[in-house]
Formats: C-alpha cells, structure tokens, sequence
C-alpha cells in the first residue's frame, strides 16, 4: 500500500482530535434562537395576516407553530442524547437508513442546505445594509452581494478562531437581535397610548369560519419557526448533552414562540390587521409610525444583525456535518480535521466559506438573490428533515437495546405528527418551487439535479479505498 504524502499524514493525525465537551446551556440556547430567529419574523407576520384574515386565526397559526415544532424538538432529544455525535442528522440517517443515504444528505447539506442557507441569510443582511449605508448606487445589485460576501468571510473567519469566539459573538448577537423584537413591543405599546402617528383600530375578533389558506400561512410560519435542528450538532460539544439537550431545546422554542406571539400582537395592535396585511416591510411600518424616520433606520439595522446571526449560528454548525462526513469517507479525508487547539473542524469551515461564497455569485448573476436561495434550498431541506423524524421510529425497532436517556412523550403520536408536518412542507414547497424560474432554470429541477451530482459523486466515493 503507497504511503499517503507528508502532509496528510499530518493533517489525519490532527484530525483524530475529537470534539470537547465546551459548550454551555446558555450558549447553546442563544446559538438555537440565532438561527431560528432571522429575518423571516420581520416579514412572514403580514403574510400570515393576509392568509388567515381575522386576529384570532393569525394567533393560533403563530401558536400552532410553537407548537409543532416543540414536538420535532422532543424527537430531536430523544435522538441527541441516544446518538450524540458532531454529525448531528448526518449521524441519524447513517444509523438508520446506511452510509449512501447519508452520505447524500452531506452533499445536500453542503450543496444546498447549509451554505444555501448561509447565502440567502447574507443577501437578507446585504439588502438592509444596502438601505442604510450604500455601496454605491443605492439600487445597484452588486452592492448586497458584496455585503453578503464580507459578512460571510468575517464570520467564518470569527469562528476559524475557536469555537469559543464564535459562541461568545452569537451570544451578543442573539441579545442585540432579541432587543430589536422587544423594540418593536415598545413601538406598539408606545403607539396604543397615544404616542406617535395615531394607532390603527384593532380589527374584531376572528369569526368561526376556517380560512381557506390556513395551510398556505403555516407554511410561512412554520418557515419562522425553522432551524432549530441545527442544535443535534451540538450533541459532541454540549456539556452534559443528557440533560442540557432537551433543555436548550425546549426552553429557546417556547422563548421564541412567546416572542413570536408578541411581535405578531405589537404588528397587529399598532397597525391594524389590514395596514398589517398589506404591508411589504411591517417592522419598518410600524417603527415609522411610533418614531418617524429614525425608528424605520433602526429596525432596518436591527434585520441586518438578525440576519448576522442567524449566519453565525449556521456557520458554527454547518462545518460539523461536512467534518462527519470527512471521517467516514476517505475521499472526504481532509475535511475531517479538528484543531483541538481552538476547538473548530478548521478545513470543514473553510470550503464551506468558499461554496456559500460561490452560491452568493450565482445569486448575483440571477438577480435575484434571496428569492433564488428560497427555491433552491426548501425541498431538499425537507426531504431529509422528514427522513430524519422517520429514523426514530427505524432506529427504535433496530436498536431497542440503545440506551435512551430520554424518550418522546406520548409516542408515537408526537413524532407522527412531526412527520407530518415534514410531510406537508415538502409537498408545500415543491408546489411552490415547481412553478418558479432560477436563473431561467425551472427550479425544482434545479434541486434535482444538485442530487442527482450527489449521487454521481457517491459513485466516485464507493471506489476510493481507506487510506492504509
């Protein structure tokens, strides 16, 4: 067997460093509510109000959504502390479904999921820059597209530095961004006693009849509520995962719903449900209304942080699953590096910096960047997110010996429903895609042919051997 070059050698032995327990339930928590929390509660809310049409529809889909995503939180615990792993839902479906399964879902992730996500989130936080201190022309398309770029460096180059310093900004992060939502409470509050611009009438309570495109707004809202996930690829890292896990889980979704619920109530009281419906920036609308102009600056920066640190979050544990994947497949050796002196999969972190780069060019060169990342990364998102709820149910019949120091309450309805509800926003977001272009390319097709590569590069991988 021909030995492997000088510097491998060297690079596999510092990847048999492994991941430390380093990360606290705070820590944890704020890096969840970062990632969940982007831009999408600053604009899904008058969506939501336009598909629902009365104030007590509008709260239950906001309410519903807390609620079933405290169910796939409760799914996601008994999976991490069963299957703690860095690969977090790499980690699942390999145990459940094998390695080509798996490995697909590491190409998705890397291809689309991840450093799709990390794109759009950076075309959000360009956009809102680009309001407040243009590059430019102000309407020139280059200039969010460079913001998106300079963010997703600066990030990545943060978190290269150790996990530490990367956990330490979401936590300032996530603090700044959870004072903006309280802002606009304040704004609402401030308007409801006579304040500013004069408060829209509440509308009346909701009536009995079902709105029609009730599941229409769920998509949306459940849109908002999503990423929380990521938090399985903490598993390695999180100081007593046993525990901690289904905590950081549970108390940042019912943080996040209550806040939710309050921005949603402050959107609704402040304008009124018809100024809320037809509003194309409601935050801004509503921070205008009680402070002038300056209020509409603030909130715009306020979307831009948020969006920061939802990049943050996603860059911290997006690595993790491409370093998984590098220590099961030799062709993906090198990503399996882990510097155990600052506590990062530093080659991991890299090529994701590089392919969310490449992606925020393609978004640029279609024109249209945060549109074209939605299509391009939904479906696939919840293909595997339904694979990865089924797999408790295949994991608990392969391996009922496996120690489960915590088990979903009331199953197997819980995780059923959960599946559901995966089930719904796959078939939701293939609807929607499918009738969309990306880059004169129907879009759906686009998702298609990014896993038909993935498996043309499963096939390269099965002929590679282990390296001896």
């Amino acid at each position: 067997m021909a030995r492997l070059p000088p510097d491998l050698q060297a690079d596999l032995h510092a990847g048999a460093a492994a991941p430390r327990e380093v990360i606290g339930l705070g820590e944890a928590i704020a890096l969840i509510i970062g990632v969940v929390i982007g831009a999408g509660i600053f604009k899904a809310p008058s969506l939501v109000a336009g598909l629902t049409g009365a104030p007590g529809w509008m709260f239950a889909a906001w309410a519903l959504g807390g609620l079933m995503s405290v169910a796939g939180a409760l799914c996601y615990a008994e999976l991490s502390t069963a299957y703690a792993h860095v690969g977090g839902d790499y980690h699942f479906l390999h145990r459940a479904y094998g390695r080509r399964v798996s490995f697909l879902f590491a190409w998705a992730r890397f291809s689309v999921i991840a450093t799709g996500s990390i794109a759009l989130l950076g075309f959000v936080f360009g956009d809102y820059m680009q309001r407040v201190l243009p590059l430019g022309d102000a309407a020139a398309p280059w200039g969010a597209a460079a913001y998106a770029a300079l963010a997703i460096i600066a990030l990545s180059w943060l978190n290269l530095r150790s996990v530490k310093a990367g956990t330490f900004a979401q936590a300032w992060l996530t603090a700044i961004e959870v004072g903006g939502l309280v802002l606009i409470v304040l704004a609402a509050l401030f308007l409801v006693a006579g304040g500013g611009a004069p408060a829209a009438a509440a509308a009346p309570a909701a009536g009995p009849a079902w709105p029609a495109s009730f599941g229409l707004a769920m998509v949306f809202v459940l849109l908002t509520y999503g990423g929380w996930n990521e938090a399985a690829y903490l598993s390695a890292e999180l100081l007593d995962a046993r525990r901690n896990m289904v905590r950081a889980l549970v108390l940042s979704l019912l943080i996040i719903t209550a806040l939710y619920l309050l921005v949603t109530w402050a959107y609704w009281r402040g304008l009124g449900m018809a100024a809320m419906s037809r509003s194309d920036a409601v935050a801004a609308d509503l921070l205008r209304a009680a402070f002038g102009a300056p209020g509409a600056a603030v909130i715009s920066l306020v979307i831009a942080i948020a969006a920061l640190t939802s990049i943050n979050a996603t860059i911290i544990v997006g690595a993790r699953c491409s370093y998984a994947a590098g220590r099961d497949w030799p062709v993906l050796r090198r990503l399996a590096i882990w510097d155990p002196r600052r506590g990062t999969p530093a080659n991991a972190l890299r090529v994701q910096c590089g392919a969310a780069l490449l992606l925020v060019l393609a978004g640029a060169w279609t024109g249209s960047g945060f549109k074209s990342m939605v299509e391009f990364t939904a479906p696939v998102f919840w293909l595997f997110f339904l694979l990865a709820g089924l797999s408790l149910f295949v994991l608990r019949v392969r391996e009922p010996a496996t120690a489960r120091p915590f088990r979903v309450p009331l199953f197997p309805f819980v995780p059923l429903a959960f599946c559901a509800m995966c089930a719904y926003m796959l078939w939701s977001s293939l609807s929607y895609v499918y009738s969309q272009q990306l880059g004169g390319w129907n879009a759906a097709w686009v998702g298609v042919a990014v896993l038909a590569l993935g498996c043309v590069v499963l096939l390269f991988a099965n002929r590679v051997q282990a390296p001896g």
